[in-house]
């Protein structure tokens, strides 16, 4: 990740920040469209999962310019995450879900240069999960 795209990765989530509910439900439910087998993993009542999204987002996003402490919270979300049965596959749905949810969100503030950016930021994020996931050791 360069400077510029955490600036642009950041100054975009700020626009999107103020409509966190509705970027939460676009998202879900684009991922569930797209990926309908993951609606197993969710609650039934998507309330509070909605809000840990736009917060984990909002806190990652914030967090950018600092890996050093970014990266151990990133680690810790993976590991929780292989606990809840998510496998590196969703990963490319997640990533989807995310980008078309920022395209509606942002509208023509979504340029090609943001979406290249958070399709950085996102690789960054999702393969240190994935990461921290496969070091877990396996159930015999």
């Amino acid at each position: 990740m360069t400077p510029q795209e955490i600036m642009l990765v950041q100054t975009s989530f700020a626009k999107v920040a103020p409509i966190a509910p509705r970027a939460a439900d676009l998202f879900y439910g684009r991922l569930f469209e797209i990926a309908p087998d993951v609606r197993r993993l969710f609650p039934e009542d998507m309330a509070g999962q909605k809000k840990k999204l736009m917060q984990m987002l909002g806190a990652a996003v914030g967090t950018l310019d600092r890996l050093d402490a970014l990266i151990p919270v990133v680690q810790a979300l993976g590991e929780r995450h292989a606990g809840y049965g998510v496998t590196a596959a969703h990963f490319a749905s997640v990533g989807a879900a995310l980008l078309w949810t920022l395209e509606q969100g942002l509208g023509p503030a979504f340029t090609p240069e943001v979406k290249a950016a958070w399709t950085s930021v996102y690789g960054m994020l999702s393969h240190t999960m994935i990461d921290a996931m496969e070091r877990l050791p396996r159930a015999a």
